[in-house]
């Protein structure tokens, strides 16, 4: 008895799924497929979850390799159940491809908390958009959630919309951007405690049961550190290219290294388009000509340096930074002001860097995690 898996694959071309109207293979219901010999192992998934059809469809496969490959092999058939959301969310997700209407995927992360990467992600948004861009902002601080209250819209609520049958929300817009955050969904005066499981559900939900219509850039602020959220991201979605945030000081760099290590593992190479330097220096108001580097001076300057990374730019420590963050009015809505002027060479830069990116290297696909012996194993 000799044959090969290309030979299954082919006695499976023959047998359709009841309503889809492709292949077994090219509805991509195959998941897995093992030849061992004599034995043969089908993993087989289908939307029906009717015992009848589970039945049906593992005794058509059997027949289909019986009649088409050899009626001696043994065929062992899993059968599992998909519903209609997942097979749309995994058509979403095929490898380097965009999700629709979302043009570029930017990543915004930082190794070390309270580095000011909230901040970083607001103003950006709301730069962009000055320049005309269709904007988006996905607020995946699942512990922490910000962006709400960075954009003054903490009162308000998603709504549902129908699209194409489905039920949506409807992201929130203020500035010329659209946010979604689970802050919306939260109560303020509790502490989110969830697992990393949970936590992942909620960000699958903000990123596919929400009507984001055509945007230029959704823009996704991470929260500190490289954990489960980070990876349920890039898991999820093709990023384009993510930005590091981190202020001078050398503890905060070496959680910066970290970041940056993180996207640039073989099995994840999401491109770091560049490093942003926040609270840089500190000018008093009474001596606008003076300096003072509390944090240290140029040490996210250096760290793009010593890794080959662009230098994105400089934020001061300035209190009017802190004001509007708090009453819900980024500082990039001023305008001919020293810190509008910033923030659009940082977006101006950021733009930069990824067209480059863009016209040099492949898409991004996203990543597959399994876990394997308690350990979680990333592949591409």
């Amino acid at each position: 008895m000799s044959f090969t898996k290309q030979d299954i694959y082919k006695a499976l071309e023959t047998i359709t799924e009841p309503g889809e109207g492709k292949s077994l293979i090219e509805n991509k219901n195959i998941s897995n497929l093992v030849v061992f010999g004599d034995e043969v192992i089908v993993d087989v998934s289908i939307s029906n979850p009717a015992l009848q059809a589970k039945k049906k469809i593992e005794l058509e496969i059997k027949k289909a390799i019986h009649t088409h490959v050899d009626e001696k092999i043994d065929v062992k058939v899993n059968v599992k159940t998909i519903t209609a959301q997942k097979k749309e969310e995994d058509s979403n997700l095929i490898k380097g491809k965009k999700i629709p209407n979302i043009q570029n995927i930017i990543a915004v992360a930082s190794g070390k908390g309270g580095v000011g990467k909230s901040t970083i992600t607001a103003n950006t948004a709301v730069s962009l958009a000055k320049m005309g861009f269709k904007v988006g902002v996905l607020d995946a601080d699942i512990y922490g959630p910000s962006m709400h209250l960075m954009f003054d819209v903490e009162k308000e609520r998603p709504i549902s919309v129908n699209i194409d049958g489905r039920s949506k929300m409807k992201p929130i817009e203020n500035y010329g951007v659209k946010l979604l955050s689970l802050g919306f969904f939260t109560n303020p005066n509790q502490a989110v405690i969830w697992r990393g499981p949970m936590a992942s559900k909620a960000l699958n939900q903000l990123i596919f049961d929400a009507d984001w219509g055509e945007l230029d850039f959704l823009m996704i602020d991470l929260p500190p550190g490289t954990g489960d959220v980070h990876l349920s991201i890039v898991q999820a979605l093709p990023i384009n290219g993510a930005v590091i945030v981190s202020t001078p000081q050398n503890i905060a760099l070496a959680d910066a290294k970290k970041g940056v290590a993180m996207f640039q593992q073989e099995s994840i190479q999401v491109p770091v388009l560049g490093i942003v330097e926040n609270m840089a220096y500190f000018t008093p108001e009474e001596l606008p000509d003076n300096k003072y580097y509390i944090f240290g001076k140029d040490g996210a300057k250096h760290l793009a340096e010593d890794i080959t990374t662009k230098f994105l730019g400089e934020v001061p420590l300035v209190q009017s930074i802190r004001e509007s963050g708090d009453v819900g009015h980024p500082v990039a809505l001023q305008e001919n002001t020293s810190l509008e002027k910033a923030f659009t060479e940082i977006t101006k830069a950021m733009v930069s860097e990824l067209l480059n990116r863009n016209a040099n290297l492949p898409p991004t696909e996203v990543v597959r995690i399994t876990t394997m012996s308690g350990c979680s194993a990333v592949k591409k």
